[in-house]
């Protein structure tokens, strides 16, 4: 999953790429409103992490010209704790949830869990499909009960195609969402990590559309 972090302090956006990377998110940064504008307006991403105080182009003025150009990605914003009208006006622009500065990183990771859930329709951090369950927090796979050793590549693969069960999901957004920006998006790795999946998982669940791309089927059966 690729998400954005524009926060303008060096110090904080390094912990929370940092903290970001290490739970298996892929990550793109900026470090001031223009930018992070500029990057959420012309790159697909699972979520944002959205400072309000930001240099050139505040953190609302982002968000606002995000919602009226109809980019729906969830975005969690940073507030300064004492400033309670910031958090309403985020809310009102457009803010899917809010962290408090300072806050634990776990927390903000935590709210990052849970607004992927709700923008993919579910409750809990647990997928599972047939005989294969993926828990989300854990960054597990198992097949009837035997755990999956995956890369952070392979992870990220099943998890996208999981988390959009029933739907054919091209090549092209399989690259745009689980690569940063300056990932060469010509390789054929794709394909490569399908097949990889295919054999550790030792079961049809990654359906090839000819033509199209890879779909999960809710019914766990693949071809």
């Amino acid at each position: 999953m690729r998400i954005l972090i524009v926060e303008d302090d060096l110090d904080l956006n390094r912990q929370l790429t940092a903290a970001c990377r290490d739970a298996g998110y892929v990550v793109d940064s900026a470090y001031d409103g223009e930018e992070g504008h500029f990057l959420g307006d012309t790159e697909p991403y699972d979520a944002v992490i959205l400072d309000i105080g930001l240099p050139k182009m505040d953190g609302l003025s982002v968000l606002e010209a995000w919602r009226r150009a109809d980019r729906l990605v969830p975005v969690l914003l940073l507030t300064a704790r004492d400033r309670w009208s910031d958090k309403v006006a985020g809310i009102d622009a457009g803010a899917d949830d809010y962290v408090a500065k300072p806050f634990h990183m776990e927390e903000v990771l935590a709210r990052l869990r849970a607004l992927m859930r709700r923008a993919a329709g579910r409750a809990s951090n647990e997928i599972e499909i047939g005989t294969v369950r993926l828990d989300v927090k854990a960054g597990r796979l198992t097949v009837a009960g035997n755990p999956i050793k995956l890369t952070s590549h392979e992870f990220r693969l099943i998890q996208y195609l999981m988390l959009h069960v029933d739907k054919v999901v091209s090549r092209t957004e399989l690259v745009e969402h689980l690569y940063d920006q300056d990932f060469d998006r010509d390789s054929n790795t794709i394909e490569v990590f399908v097949g990889r999946l295919r054999k550790k998982m030792g079961i049809d669940l990654i359906e090839t559309v000819r033509g199209l791309g890879y779909r999960i089927s809710s019914t766990g059966e693949g071809r």
